[in-house]
C-alpha cells in the first residue's frame, strides 16, 4: 500500500513517500501531486519506497512532466538504492534531479527552497512507521 504524506514548507512541497510506485498503487501519489497547485517547488521524498515497476517510472515521468509545464520545480530526494538502480538501468537518472539526503540539487532550487527542503524530515512522517527504510 502507497502512502504520501505532505509537508506544506511556504511554496515548496514535499511529499514523503512510502511504499511501492507501482501499477495499481499509484492513484494516492498522483492525487497527492496534483493537489499541489500553489507550490513553485515539489520535492518526493522516496526514502521509504521499497520498489518501483515499469508504471511507478511511468507515472513519475507524468508528473514530472505535469509540474514543470505549470513552472513548478521538480525532484526526487533520498532515492533508495533499489529504486536508484532501476532509475540507472532505465537510464532515467539522467532526466531526475536526485539528491541524497540533504544534498538538495543547487541549480534547479533556489537558495531559500533549497533550505526549506533540507529541513524536511520525512523519516517520521507517516502515521503507523517508526522504523527508518532499509536501501
Amino acid at each position: 500500500m502507497l502512502r504520501v504524506n505532505t509537508m506544506n514548507l511556504g511554496n515548496v512541497a514535499v511529499l514523503c513517500v512510502q511504499g511501492r510506485i507501482v501499477r495499481g498503487e499509484m492513484e494516492v501519489l498522483r492525487n497527492a501531486v496534483l493537489a499541489q497547485r500553489r507550490v513553485s517547488v515539489l520535492v518526493l521524498d522516496l526514502a521509504r519506497v521499497s520498489m518501483i515497476d515499469a508504471g511507478g517510472l511511468g507515472l513519475l515521468l507524468e508528473l514530472r512532466q505535469h509540474t514543470e509545464s505549470r513552472g513548478i520545480e521538480f525532484s526526487l530526494k533520498n532515492v533508495t538504492k533499489r529504486v536508484r538502480q532501476v532509475l540507472e538501468i532505465t537510464r532515467l537518472d539522467t532526466v531526475f534531479d536526485i539528491s541524497v539526503g540533504k544534498d538538495v540539487p543547487v541549480a534547479p532550487l533556489h537558495q531559500r527552497a533549497r533550505s526549506l527542503v533540507e529541513t524536511a524530515d520525512c523519516t517520521y512522517r507517516i502515521k503507523g512507521t517508526n522504523d527508518r527504510a532499509r536501501n
